[in-house]
């Protein structure tokens, strides 16, 4: 014990203890308020999975914190080839759908694992270090350049519509990869050309990919004429948005809010549990629960913007893109201004796969404050 005690001093000096505060704060308050929200369905398990992956994320964050990423990254094709197997394993007797159908779990006994959260991780990884090879050494603006990128980004995201049909994943990996491109200087005229390539192949996407019961969740939000009576398309919304206001200012308390505790409420543990804050903890605890995860997402800005490597900055600003897409929506999600996609409210929610991978993410960007110096002046001290 006593030889590990100068490497825990050095982990603790050198890391990002304020991150993982933040994160270790978020996560317990998650886990108080699924205590909650699950209370209703008499069972242990969802306080086992999230505590067990709460231990495990940070032990994650610890190793990534300490992991050379630059090694890590050198063995982009290893990455490449682990989210690839990973995805197509959802094609297996391994693969099982969710409860909207979409075949996004991987079921190892009483275990699940969500590919498309772990995935997350080495696509992140490799982004990087694909985008920060190309600004260093080529020219990142060039047709090729762009090319490879949009291949890369294309793959990914194709392969996960393609296979678990996960249109909510799908959307959180391409915010991730406009953001990253924006941070590493790409021109403005790129991305006019692939808004005009979206705009282009969205009247077909919409016609023959989405069947009519996703176009109206989609179009619910802003069209009052889909579903006004709120039995069927509204009913997720009009509950959550009963259950925000029912909680006013401070809240019914734990255990006592009616729509969390009658069932009213759906998904109450995952893509809804800011529902569940509000309602029983009130507008107070919202408003620290969005301040908890905007700190969050700044505290990784400001360490990419401080890296000395334009790859540590990449991987800083995938992860808060991560963070900020998933907040935003789903928290839109709750108050009914956005769609609902099934997307989950990062530290907060239930979810195994979800928690230790944001842990490991944020583990990377402790990382980078971990190793502030290029590799080539690491032995000057």
């Amino acid at each position: 014990m006593k030889k590990l005690l100068p490497y825990a001093k050095d982990f603790v000096k050198r890391a990002d203890m304020l991150l993982l505060t933040l994160c270790v704060i978020s996560s317990i308050f998650g886990i108080v308020v699924i205590s909650s929200a699950a209370a209703s369905f008499n069972s242990p398990r969802y306080l086992i999975v999230q505590i067990t992956s709460f231990l495990i994320g940070i032990g994650l964050f610890v190793l990534f914190t300490v992991l050379d990423i630059d090694v890590f990254a050198e063995k982009w094709a290893a990455l490449i080839i682990f989210e690839i197997v990973l995805t197509l394993l959802l094609l297996t007797p391994l693969g099982h759908a969710d409860d909207t159908g979409n075949r996004a779990w991987l079921r190892f006994g009483f275990v699940g694992v969500q590919p498309s959260e772990v995935n997350k991780i080495p696509f992140i990884i490799v982004l990087a270090k694909q985008i920060s090879y190309l600004k260093n050494y080529k020219n990142l603006n060039s047709v090729l350049s762009v090319g490879q990128i949009a291949l890369h980004g294309a793959f990914t995201i194709g392969l996960i519509v393609a296979i678990s049909k996960d249109m909510g994943s799908a959307l959180v990996y391409l915010f991730i990869l406009i953001l990253m491109l924006f941070v590493a200087g790409l021109k403005f005229y790129w991305f006019a050309i692939g808004l005009a390539g979206a705009a282009a192949v969205t009247p077909f996407f919409w016609t023959h990919v989405l069947n009519q019961r996703y176009r109206d969740r989609i179009l619910c939000p802003y069209d009052e004429t889909i579903d006004p009576a709120g039995f069927n398309i509204r009913w997720q919304s009009n509950q959550s948005k009963i259950a925000l206001a029912s909680g006013q200012l401070k809240g019914t308390g734990l255990y006592q809010g009616r729509q969390t505790q009658s069932g009213i409420l759906p998904e109450k543990q995952t893509d809804f549990i800011f529902s569940v804050i509000g309602e029983e903890l009130g507008m107070i605890a919202c408003v620290i629960v969005f301040l908890l995860l905007l700190t969050i997402i700044f505290r990784c800005i400001y360490i990419g913007v401080k890296s000395h490597n334009t790859m540590g900055m990449l991987i800083c600003f995938g992860v808060a893109g991560w963070l900020i897409f998933q907040t935003f929506e789903n928290i839109g999600m709750c108050i009914g201004i956005a769609p609902i996609i099934g997307i989950t409210l990062p530290f907060f929610s239930y979810g195994g796969s979800s928690l230790f991978s944001i842990f490991a993410a944020m583990g990377l960007v402790s990382g980078i404050k971990y190793r502030p110096k290029p590799e080539r002046f690491r032995s000057l001290g």
